[in-house]
């Protein structure tokens, strides 16, 4: 066997001299430090003294003792299965609905739904400007033009209305890299295929999507969903931009903003990276399960 395997990587030494850089990068900036949240997560580390092994102390501590966790948890939790799954599919219909377009117009398409999620951290202002808990705020503004409300409401600031904002501000975000995905699995898809799908029975375009389209692009499917369930996961920085850290009672709390809350303001990195061992098992079963979806479909 291992003769076997030496004479592989001799036939084909090219091959692995050129991903020597990518999987060494990929060894220590990805699999070194989920190796090490895990170890870390047993222990005490204060990054002052020494890592001390204290068990499953940490683990206990954040179902049983800190209120806070669970809030974040929730949190996360409402909002990966709210914006995950809307984000996926309104990435996928934008861009099955300019495919057809010609070159030049798709290309101009894909860039005006691309802006929002190119630009980033720079539009929270404007979000903050529109949500202003004064007057002068534009939605305030409007609605007490309106007469709907009679004084201004603080949304950034009231509990009630912090985690729906924040999940229609990373909505307005979402056409990012799942979308580019789709844009460029739709145009691989050979286009024999649809002709003869004709001559087989097919008679509308959604029998086209079910039975062509999406069984052709699986792989884009897959590393659409897997960037999505990522990005839903790990949403932190609309959460600080806009309702603070930390926000008003813990509102817009979400696992990732808990971590940096122990990780780099108080410094329990053990406690921290317990917290991250319990977010990354929750990211890897979600992308199980929604890989055997996208499997079936199709069937």
């Amino acid at each position: 066997m291992k003769r076997s395997i030496s004479q592989t990587i001799g036939r084909h030494k090219e091959s692995y001299l050129l991903m020597t850089p990518y999987m060494i990068f990929f060894l220590l900036f990805t699999i070194l430090p989920v190796v090490l949240s895990i170890v870390l997560g047993f222990t005490y580390y204060n990054m002052i003294e020494p890592p001390r092994f204290i068990g499953w102390y940490n683990f206990i501590r954040l179902f049983l003792d800190d209120d806070i966790f669970i809030v974040a948890m929730k949190n996360t939790l409402f909002f990966a299965f709210v914006t995950g799954p809307l984000s996926y599919l309104l990435s996928f219909l934008v861009a099955w609905m300019i495919n057809d377009l010609s070159k030049t117009l798709r290309s101009i398409a894909t860039t005006v739904f691309y802006i929002p999620t190119i630009i980033g951290i720079s539009v929270f202002p404007m979000w903050r400007l529109i949500f202003s808990p004064d007057a002068y705020g534009y939605l305030n503004g409007m609605l007490m033009g309106l007469g709907i409300i009679s004084d201004p409401i603080a949304w950034l600031l009231d509990k009630e209305y912090i985690l729906l904002i924040l999940i229609v501000v990373q909505l307005w975000m979402s056409l990012g890299i799942s979308f580019l995905a789709f844009v460029a699995g739709l145009q691989t898809v050979d286009r024999s295929l649809y002709e003869a799908g004709v001559m087989d029975g097919i008679k509308n375009r959604f029998q086209e999507l079910w039975y062509i389209t999406l069984p052709s692009m699986i792989p884009q499917l897959i590393f659409g969903a897997v960037m999505q369930i990522v990005i839903s996961f790990s949403v932190a920085d609309v959460s600080i931009q806009l309702a603070g850290f930390p926000s008003t009672e813990y509102a817009g709390e979400t696992l990732v903003t808990h971590i940096m809350d122990y990780g780099s303001i108080r410094y329990e990195m053990g406690y921290a990276s317990a917290m991250a061992v319990v977010l990354f098992f929750m990211m890897v079963f979600t992308n199980r399960l929604v890989t055997k979806i996208l499997q079936k479909v199709g069937i």
